[in-house]
């Protein structure tokens, strides 16, 4: 994957600062398929079937659990995982997020 898998989420505070919309683009190269809305970046992910949903989204938040880094996300229908990842301390996106972005998309592989 990207340099972005071998960081590990760092304690946000409220005075985090968020990031420019320049170093947002530059992350979104890194996360191929993530868009930006906002203050969020969000991904569908679709699988084959529920069990293989409910198996990612698991791991997900297992990852999430170690990082310290949630993400929004719910399966949709029966093989869909939407995932959005946002800095909830300071309402906007940080490295973080990318990294977290970056980590799940290496779930996949």
């Amino acid at each position: 994957m990207n340099h972005l898998t071998s960081k590990k989420c760092a304690p946000c505070r409220g005075d985090t600062p968020t990031l420019s919309s320049e170093a947002i683009s530059a992350f979104l190269e890194m996360v191929p398929g993530w868009t930006h809305d906002g203050s969020v970046i969000k991904k569908t992910f679709s699988f084959k079937n529920f069990k293989e949903a409910l198996v990612f989204f698991n791991e997900v938040a297992k990852l999430a659990d170690q990082e310290d880094h949630h993400p929004d996300m719910g399966i949709r229908g029966w093989k869909y995982v939407d995932m959005a990842f946002s800095t909830h301390a300071v309402k906007g996106l940080t490295e973080n997020d990318f990294i977290m972005a970056a980590k799940v998309e290496a779930l996949r592989i």
